[in-house]
């Protein structure tokens, strides 16, 4: 019996895998690889100076950087590269490391460029790229995913010669210059004030500009050398033109001061008058407050009262801009920016809310997160900064089963995704602040909770609360939506969905943020100082944001951190 047994069974065997042809019909799972940071040498802000950071489009797939003049964008350093793998099914846990693989026409060095993430290059790397097109990078996973990283360098060239007539030609591609004089300027005998064809950092040969005047009647050839070491060579023209510059301005209101730009005729200098539209004497604006090129101005206008028109108007030699208007927005404050005022969820006593019974809410917290399995960890205290009201007491929890930081933010929780949040944030607002100064206090506990794995390096350190607010510029076609209702920024904190928050989204007018590991035991003020990055758009919306723990959106922090908070203000100078 035993011998038909033994027989029997490779027989069995024999026809399931030798006479069957079985398919591998076993799908791979879908994890999208991600480039979530991405720096390289001589990284700066659009404008050319300090150190800025990538803008990172996840659904284009795209990383957008700029970098100064001091590099050359075609032997580029790539000092380092984050990578992250998603996947929406989350019965997938994919730990294998990511592999990275850019154009090969790019390369410096083939066989030396890392094919994984990377910090810090060591010496037996070499990660100089050519960035001076847009390069592809293909991330490796179960499939291939192409993202695309874009650097722009920030070259900044001026020109500026006696009796100039409009703005210098300059194009960096053919390295050709036209300028253009009145007709009674000398050619021959011509004063420069601004000569910089090779940037913040370069050099050119001869500098017309250390000599009493320069010879332009002839086209003149120059030797530039830029910040990164490479010479070129540029002609320069100077032209007669009869066209005469008017005066223009373009007034650009906030809440208690206006900025004046426009252009102007060579050698003169502007000045500007303004009074309230409800006013009878004019006022000249202190040339201090003037910054002019030989072609154009910006003027600041201060102490302006809100929700004011003004007129002004603007005279440079012969040329005048009739009367012109504007006028200052309005000068806002948070709402319960205090937070004195709490209420109770009429179906879960569990449940608290950060505004007044019957109100319409302005704050929000992860509390609707929170009670689906415990209690809220964002509520109102007696203890304050002022002695009287309430204040708000965040402190981080490990709830059940899940870290969750204490948290309070200007928006609202629009859904409870398992045991993810899906938030809305921001608050429509129209106005400039120059700073939000509150008072907090905090307790800093060991993270002892690590929720994502890139973050397990935090585990043993202290934990961080962070405050931040946040100017958005909102156009009808940049909102987030979730069933149908729409924000500047919609919050999902689930990993294989994770959207966060960055302040590097170019959607974002101004930012500050504070960050503090260390415990502050008594009540103290604290003043965010807002950046703005530029003076062109006006702000729709508002975003203030406090948590306990810095990455509560990853489940990070320290059970027990605690973050008292109140007395917000905005302030306009």
């Amino acid at each position: 019996m035993k011998k038909v047994l033994y027989i029997l069974i490779p027989v069995f065997i024999a026809i399931c895998f030798g006479s069957c042809d079985v398919p591998n019909d076993i799908p791979y799972p879908i994890v999208e690889g991600r480039i979530t940071a991405f720096e390289v040498e001589g990284q700066c802000g659009e404008n050319g100076s300090g150190e800025g950071s990538a803008t990172i489009d996840k659904d284009l797939r795209t990383v957008s950087l700029f970098v100064c003049d001091t590099v050359d964008v075609k032997k580029l350093k790539v000092n380092r590269i984050e990578l992250k793998s998603e996947t929406k099914n989350p019965d997938v846990n994919y730990q294998e490391e990511i592999g990275i693989l850019p154009d090969s026409a790019a390369f410096v060095n083939f066989t030396k460029f890392p094919r994984k993430a990377f910090a810090n290059p060591d010496s037996h790397m070499d990660t100089r790229m050519d960035f001076s097109q847009k390069v592809k990078f293909t991330l490796h996973t179960y499939q291939d995913y192409e993202w695309t990283v874009k650097v722009e360098q920030i070259v900044i060239r001026e020109v500026e010669v006696e009796n100039q007539v409009g703005n210098a030609v300059i194009d960096p591609i053919t390295h050709n210059v036209v300028i253009y004089v009145n007709k009674d300027q000398s050619l021959k005998r011509l004063k420069v004030h601004k000569f910089s064809l090779g940037g913040v950092h370069g050099k050119v040969s001869p500098d017309p500009t250390t000599q009493e005047t320069f010879d332009f009647y002839d086209v003149r050839q120059f030797l530039v050398t830029t910040g990164w070491g490479e010479e070129q060579s540029w002609r320069v023209m100077v032209c007669h033109t009869d066209a005469a510059v008017q005066t223009t301005a373009q007034a650009f209101a906030r809440t208690v001061d206006a900025i004046i730009t426009g252009e102007k005729p060579n050698g003169t200098e502007p000045v500007i008058e303004y009074k309230a539209e409800s006013e009878s004497a004019w006022k000249t604006l202190a040339q201090e407050n003037i910054n002019s090129t030989s072609t154009g101005y910006s003027a600041t206008i201060p102490n302006l009262t809100p929700s004011t028109t003004y007129s002004f108007t603007v005279t440079a030699g012969d040329s005048k801009v009739g009367e012109q208007s504007f006028t200052t927005t309005e000068m806002l404050q948070l709402e319960n920016a205090s937070f004195d005022d709490w209420c109770t969820d009429a179906n879960n006593p569990k449940l608290l809310y950060p505004w007044a019974e019957g109100a319409t809410p302005y704050w929000e917290t992860g509390n609707k997160g929170a009670t689906t399995v415990g209690n809220s960890n964002s509520v109102p205290t007696d203890d304050t900064s002022t002695g009287s009201g309430k204040a708000a007491y965040l402190e981080s929890k490990y709830i059940v089963i899940k870290f969750a930081a204490g948290n309070i933010f200007t928006g609202s929780y629009l859904r409870t995704d398992g045991t993810n949040g899906i938030l809305g944030f921001g608050r429509p607002f129209k106005a400039f602040p120059s700073k939000l100064t509150f008072d907090y206090k905090y307790n800093s506990e060991t993270i002892n909770k690590v929720g994502d794995e890139a973050l397990r390096y935090m585990e043993g350190r202290p934990d961080s609360c962070q405050i931040y607010i946040t100017l958005w510029h909102i156009g009808e076609n940049d909102y987030e939506e979730y069933n149908g209702e729409k924000f500047p920024l919609i919050i999902r904190t689930r990993p294989s969905e994770r959207h966060l928050f960055s302040p590097n989204d170019k959607r974002v007018v101004a930012y500050a943020q504070l960050t503090q590991g260390n415990d502050v035991n008594e009540w103290t003020s604290h003043t965010l100082e807002l950046k703005y990055k530029d003076n062109t758009r006006i702000p729709t919306h508002i975003q203030v944001v406090a948590s306990s723990s810095k990455y509560g959106d990853y489940f990070t922090g320290g059970i027990g951190s605690t973050l008292v908070l109140d007395n917000l203000k905005l302030h306009y100078e």
